[in-house]
């Protein structure tokens, strides 16, 4: 019984020895068809620049859309493309060279799954020039279709702006902690601020009564600074100092049919004057057409 025994648990070890051997060779196969550290972090580091090539750097079109509620910049392949054949990538050190528009769309197809720019469709205009947008789920690249960019264009402002903005927030929150003639300045400022809304506020109020009592008696009204409210500059703003109440009149804008048809009657022109001045002189202004030729005969008495 005891031998059994024995024999069993040799035959239990030399299992057990074998199985951490595969797994040993099988771990150390996997290490080494796995790429290495320091050509992943190379072939990062050159998508990352051809991100900001194409994305700061590149005269790539960018249009302006809608995706969930939120303004996104999208472009069309056909333009990235354009971009990554221009003579400024080739300047480029620390990218992939590219010999064609194939390998060029090879490149941007690659750069797909680190989700720096996705495949999008277009529906309807929200408003002028936006457009909404959705991500597709089948993401490919080809130079017909559009693509939503999902990082910011300069990293370096948006970092700026955040800890500007923390900035604020603490000062504001810790104005009990400043000097007294610090808060004391702060209080004027703010005094002054107000003063100028409440202005505002109040000359829009008189020169809407201006407006209504000359409406009435000195028809069509005066608007007192009339391009208070419109879009110009802040001097602008307050030129003229009044104005009657008169809509500018509307641009006529010529459709292209009656452009068309002026041209034609141009060029029919051109050619009568051509055609008049190259015919002898007793040919110009002859008649055509049927003519009534008199036949004198001798009279039968």
């Amino acid at each position: 019984m005891s031998g059994n025994n024995m024999k069993d648990n040799q035959a239990k070890a030399s299992r057990t020895s074998l199985s951490a051997s595969l797994c040993s060779r099988s771990v150390l196969l996997v290490i080494s068809s796995s790429p290495p550290r320091s050509l992943v972090g190379h072939l990062a580091a050159e998508m990352k620049k051809v991100v900001d090539f194409l994305r700061n750097k590149s005269a790539i079109k960018v249009r302006t859309g809608a995706l969930g509620g939120k303004r996104v910049d999208y472009f069309k392949g056909r333009s990235a493309v354009k971009a990554l054949r221009s003579p400024a990538y080739t300047k480029l050190s620390g990218v992939p060279p590219l010999s064609d528009d194939a390998s060029a769309q090879a490149l941007l197809h690659s750069l797909i799954p680190f989700t720096f720019f996705l495949r999008i469709q277009r529906g309807p205009s929200i408003s002028s020039g936006v457009k909404a947008v959705q991500i597709t789920p089948q993401q490919l690249f080809t130079p017909d279709e559009y693509y939503v960019w999902l990082v910011d264009p300069n990293p370096i402002r948006q970092l700026v702006l955040a800890v500007g903005m923390v900035a604020v927030v603490l000062a504001g929150v810790m104005f009990p902690l400043w000097p007294v003639k610090m808060r004391i300045g702060v209080w004027y400022l703010s005094i002054g601020v107000l003063g100028l809304i409440a202005a505002f506020f109040g000359l829009a109020i008189v020169r809407l009564i201006l407006w209504l009592f000359t409406k009435v008696l000195l028809s069509p009204g005066i608007w007192l600074f009339p391009n208070l409210f419109a879009d110009v500059g802040f001097v602008d703003s307050f030129i003229p100092l009044w104005a009657w109440d008169i809509a500018p009149p509307k641009k006529v804008r010529s459709s292209k049919k009656d452009k068309s048809i002026a041209s034609d009657g141009k060029e029919k022109k051109s050619k009568k004057s051509k055609k008049d001045a190259g015919a002898p002189p007793e040919a110009v202004g002859e008649e055509t057409g049927p003519k009534i030729v008199e036949l004198e005969g001798s009279d039968e008495e």
